[in-house]
């Protein structure tokens, strides 16, 4: 198996993915997954910047 990034296997999934959640749900799921993915993101970038309080800025 070479990997899951040739577009047959993407389109297989899709359409697995198609059958299980329907064609209404799945731009639900992928507005969600996006989402959830941008806090993540922020969450863990907001993290690795060391926050300063007042007392270090004054002196």
């Amino acid at each position: 198996m070479i990997g899951l990034t040739s577009p047959t296997h993407i389109a297989l999934l899709f359409l697995i993915a198609l059958v299980l959640f329907g064609a209404k749900r799945l731009p639900e799921i992928g507005r969600s997954l996006g989402t959830g993915m941008r806090e993540f993101k922020d969450s863990v970038t907001h993290q690795a910047v060391p926050q300063t309080t007042d007392r270090e800025t004054v002196d």
